[in-house]
């Protein structure tokens, strides 16, 4: 997984979702826009974060996951979670 690069700044952040909570969108494939970077920040338990076919990480609160920009991702509950996601351009 990339990092984020040091010359992006956050300018928007998603409320926190639960396992019960995530939005349908972040389930299936999907990607940010040309310039769009996002940070997955888990607040508690563990979340799978699958980037395109090849990719599978489980993200906790001391892994963050790191979306590219245009690049196809989705997560997945994998039990109790609670997660925002940061984006940056």
């Amino acid at each position: 997984m990339r990092t984020l690069p040091k010359n992006v700044t956050a300018y928007k952040r998603t409320p926190t979702f639960s396992e019960e909570t995530i939005p349908a969108g972040l389930l299936k494939n999907h990607s940010t826009a040309a310039g769009v970077w996002g940070l997955i920040q888990i607040e508690a338990g563990s979340l799978e974060y699958v980037i395109g076919d090849t990719e599978t990480h489980i993200l906790s609160p001391e892994t963050k996951g790191i979306v590219e920009p245009l690049v196809s991702h989705h997560v997945r509950a994998t039990g109790p979670v609670s997660f925002h996601i940061e984006f940056y351009r």
